[in-house]
């Protein structure tokens, strides 16, 4: 057989391949319209992806010693409001902000959420580019994500994946748990904490915030509708006064059965998966697998709609919790207590 004959018989180009399998060429199409998806999404973001420089002083026994840090943040307004993580800028002595283009400017912590691991800082500069916010409630696993950031110093480094779960949850370094965070296994490194998890059309959809050292592509986000709740409340008062339950949840469907039953206006409801010994909740009488469907008669279809509930007004004060217990639907009393973050 001639070399020529062997090269027509391997290229699959030369003929049409059995059962309609896609060509090469068309293979290289699909990389091409995949290609361009990533490179419209990081042109648009990109311009609005900070590094952050963090200087920290610390009181030592040989006096006091400065160390540094850094990580990433995003610009979400053009009055110059950047969103990061909380550990990033967490009791910072100073904090510069570096810009794509090369300007650098001081930053003013605004404030500063540890139990979400989240943080506005703010720069005085003109001509900024920022991002929107996409709502995290239409996310699909599956759905391609891109993570932009700072990791080891490496600026505007880009890389892309998938998004693997979502609900998921996360203990932040203040020891509350984060609900309804994102998994995805767009490679994340120190440094990329507090950078833009974007979709295909160039919209946040979360903050980049965690990874699983010894483990390969799992890293986690804070989805953005808990990220535009939080910095709306870190703008307007500097800080977050909530209340708490004690319970860790995971969004689920309602059985139709159910739904059609009790004539519920929600299709989906949070699932108690822990309870906190002497919590509010475990003085309530709620148990794991119950289905928290309201609360004072408002309905409840997602842990961040329970979290937009249980804000300051709350604290002490009687609640009725609505669940279904197996197919029985219950309403219970309970009284939510300040999130213990901020008891003194």
């Amino acid at each position: 057989m001639s070399l020529e004959l062997l090269l027509d018989e391997a290229n699959p180009d030369k003929s049409t391949p059995p059962g309609g399998a896609t060509t090469t060429s068309d293979d290289s199409l699909l990389l091409d319209e995949y290609s361009r998806t990533v490179v419209a999404a990081v042109d648009r973001v990109t311009p609005a992806v900070v590094n952050i420089d963090i200087k920290h002083q610390l009181n030592t026994g040989r006096g006091p010693r400065e160390t540094r840090g850094s990580g990433s943040g995003f610009i979400i307004a053009p009055d110059g409001f950047i969103l990061t993580n909380s550990h990033v800028v967490h009791e910072a002595a100073a904090v510069i902000v570096n810009l794509p283009d090369g300007r650098e400017f001081p930053a003013q912590l605004i404030g500063d959420d540890p139990d979400t691991d989240l943080a506005v800082i703010r720069i005085d500069a003109p001509g900024l580019t920022h991002v929107r916010l996409a709502d995290s409630e239409s996310l699909r696993v599956g759905q391609i994500v891109i993570a932009i950031g700072n990791p080891l110093g490496f600026q505007a480094s880009v890389t892309a994946g998938v998004i693997s779960a979502l609900g998921r949850s996360m203990h932040a370094q203040s020891g509350r748990l984060i609900d309804n965070v994102i998994q995805t296994d767009a490679a994340l490194n120190p440094g990329n904490s507090g950078g833009p998890l974007v979709n295909s059309a160039g919209e946040v959809i979360g903050v980049n915030t965690a990874m699983i050292r010894p483990a390969q592509g799992i890293c986690f986000a804070i989805a953005s509708n808990t990220a535009r709740f939080v910095a709306g409340w870190l703008i307007k008062d500097g800080k977050i006064r909530r209340s708490y339950i004690g319970v860790a949840g995971q969004n689920v469907p309602i059985h139709r059965r159910v739904i059609r039953f009790y004539n519920l206006p929600r299709e989906t409801a949070v699932l108690v998966v822990s309870v906190e010994k002497e919590s509010p909740a475990a003085k309530a009488g709620l148990r794991v697998g119950d289905l928290i469907v309201a609360l004072d008669g408002e309905s409840i279809g997602s842990i961040h709609e329970l979290h937009k509930r249980l804000m300051a007004e709350q604290i002490g004060v009687e609640s009725r919790i609505t669940i279904v217990r197996h197919t029985e639907k219950v309403e219970l009393a309970i009284v939510p207590a300040e999130s213990r973050a901020r008891e003194d």
